[in-house]
């Protein structure tokens, strides 16, 4: 994979050295300047977990994706430059105590110093930074507080501090995986009408102000810790993609 492009796409551009500061900027830089996006989904266009097609799309179309085509392709960007990372499955949270399957979520563990990092560019609006995977300690980044406990036998489980309490994101084994072994459950997100990802389309990315979300027929606009709402048709959405986003996709049928 040739790696300047991609430092080109997220405006990095440091020497891309094996140390701290350059996972914190890769990742926040991928932040700032690729989106998580559902599109292809619904357009008719099928989402390969290949890195070619990945690194053709996100890369070299300017496209953005979601956390099997994000991570999956970072975590390449990461072992090229010569980071000890690996891919790790990630069940996410659903509601009182309930998680998603295996393999529902992408995350790539890097250990860097012999102290381990979860690094995720493909869960929309999380971290903008690496956390030290490190229990039952707070830890603040630039878009919260975050903190790691264990859950059940051999998980990790990465929350969300509001007011004081733990908001459950995902639970996590430290076990590597190989990309392939997310396909059947990205066919799931693809295909399924259980999937949340098949219900509307949605691009969204983290700003040096807040964030910018679009759906079908909504926009909203943070800045500054206030948000703005726009309403509107969805025979308007294109016009909204490219206007936000700089995104023009085909629409091709199933």
């Amino acid at each position: 994979m040739d790696i300047r492009p991609y430092l080109n796409r997220i405006n990095f551009t440091d020497s891309p050295e094996v140390n701290k500061r350059v996972l914190y900027e890769l990742q926040k830089k991928h932040l700032l300047n690729i989106p998580f996006e559902n599109l292809d989904i619904h357009y008719g266009r099928e989402i390969n977990l290949s890195i070619a097609h990945i690194y053709k799309k996100i890369i070299i179309e300017n496209r953005g994706g979601f956390c099997y085509e994000l991570n999956g392709l970072f975590h390449q960007l990461l072992k090229e430059i010569g980071f000890n990372a690996k891919l790790i499955s990630a069940r996410v949270h659903v509601q009182n105590e309930e998680y998603s399957p295996e393999y529902d979520h992408m995350a790539i563990i890097v250990n860097l110093e012999n102290q381990d990092y979860l690094v995720d560019v493909g869960f929309g609006k999380f971290t903008l930074e690496p956390l030290e995977l490190i229990p039952n300690q707070k830890i603040t980044d630039t878009l919260g507080q975050f903190q790691f406990d264990t859950y059940e036998k051999d998980y990790y489980r990465i929350n969300e501090l509001k007011s004081s309490d733990l908001i459950p994101q995902y639970i996590f084994k430290t076990d590597p995986r190989e990309l392939s072994e997310f396909v059947q459950r990205c066919e799931f997100h693809q295909t399924s009408d259980e999937s949340h990802f098949s219900k509307k389309k949605l691009i969204s990315i983290t700003t040096n102000e807040g964030r910018i979300t679009l759906n079908n027929s909504q926009l909203k606009i943070t800045k500054a810790g206030i948000e703005e709402e726009v309403r509107f048709k969805e025979s308007e959405f294109e016009t909204k993609l490219k206007h936000y986003f700089d995104i023009e996709i085909r629409k091709d049928s199933y």
